[in-house]
């Protein structure tokens, strides 16, 4: 669930709902981990931590749904 905006209504900061809880925590695109642009798709599945030092916030996002890399280049 994206919240914020950005330029050209992109999105910055972004929401997650944990499924076994129903918690929603919020991220920042520098916390999703991976090599390259850093970015995530509305309804896209992620795997996260909970930020100790504060609940509502997730870290360390990872994505569970990359797209195939060969779809950016037809």
């Amino acid at each position: 669930m994206p919240l914020g905006s950005g330029h050209d209504g992109r999105q910055g900061t972004y929401v997650v709902r944990d499924i076994e809880t129903e918690t929603r925590h919020s991220f920042m695109y520098s916390d999703i981990v991976t090599e390259g642009f850093r970015t995530i798709r509305t309804g896209e599945r992620v795997r996260f931590m909970v930020d100790p030092d504060n609940s509502e916030r997730a870290r360390y996002v990872i994505r569970l749904d990359l797209p195939d890399i060969e779809d950016y280049y037809r």
